[in-house]
């Protein structure tokens, strides 16, 4: 079997200046969650009917992010007790082309989710951002504290219609920065579905013949579930049932 430098090379590639005409106005936003061996033959599957991004001749992408939260987990626990309408704030930093922006994630009682951002400077925190946060969060800005790291990398394809984009985020570790307990992922793979409106997707097709259905994964949620023990996770035993699946027999 080839490895995954050698089948990515098989695709064609588009440009980041080329993925700005794909805005995907009406989008539907599907996860998938599997493994890397599921994952080698969803490439090998998928090289005639996508294109993969390229950024200054790379295509696997490193991020690092930093989730805040209140020191009582409130914005997670609005996740796991099922709230409609609840937030997130992040620093996510693209590593590649260091790059950091400050996101504040908002999901309304609709289930429609609206993403806010502004770029951060080298060496700013959140008392430099006040006015974002302010504008965006439901929470003051002193009421923050870094809670969790997550480093992954990422592969993105567009498929030929330019009617999608499929983000697979791959060697997924988190680090809880109240805890000081790391778990490494290495088997896991998040794939994320991003396609206009219900226009047929080939990704879908192709992993519903390899038997990996859609399912709901909040990395900021897993991550603290498994590196914080102290907390309530009765909602997500069953999705860390299967992580700990995958993680000991890889399926």
């Amino acid at each position: 079997m080839m490895n995954r430098g050698e089948q990515i090379s098989n695709f064609a590639t588009i440009s980041l200046e080329e993925m700005k005409g794909i805005r995907l106005m009406n989008r539907i936003d599907t996860k998938f969650v599997t493994t890397l061996d599921v994952l080698s033959q969803l490439l090998a599957m998928a090289q005639s009917e996508y294109y993969v991004q390229e950024i200054d001749g790379k295509t696997l992408m490193s991020y690092y992010t930093l989730y805040y939260d209140t020191p009582h987990c409130d914005m997670y626990l609005e996740h796991h007790n099922g709230h409609k309408s609840r937030q997130k704030i992040r620093m996510r930093r693209y590593v590649d082309s260091e790059i950091t922006f400050l996101e504040v994630k908002t999901k309304d009682n609709h289930g429609r989710t609206i993403k806010k951002r502004v770029q951060m400077a080298d060496g700013c925190g959140l008392d430099d951002c006040k006015m974002f946060i302010t504008e965006n969060l439901g929470y003051p800005e002193e009421s923050l504290i870094p809670m969790m790291e997550n480093n992954f990398h990422r592969l993105t394809l567009v498929n030929k219609g330019k009617t999608e984009r499929l983000t697979i985020d791959m060697d997924i570790e988190f680090h809880n920065r109240v805890t000081n307990e790391t778990r490494c992922l290495n088997d896991l793979v998040v794939i994320e579905l991003k396609r206009d409106g219900r226009i047929p997707s080939p990704a879908i097709e192709m992993l519903r013949q390899l038997r990996v259905h859609p399912g709901s994964f909040s990395k900021y949620c897993m991550g603290m579930a498994i590196t914080n023990h102290d907390l309530k996770h009765n909602r997500f035993k069953l999705k860390m049932h299967n992580i700990d699946r995958i993680m000991a027999h890889g399926v």
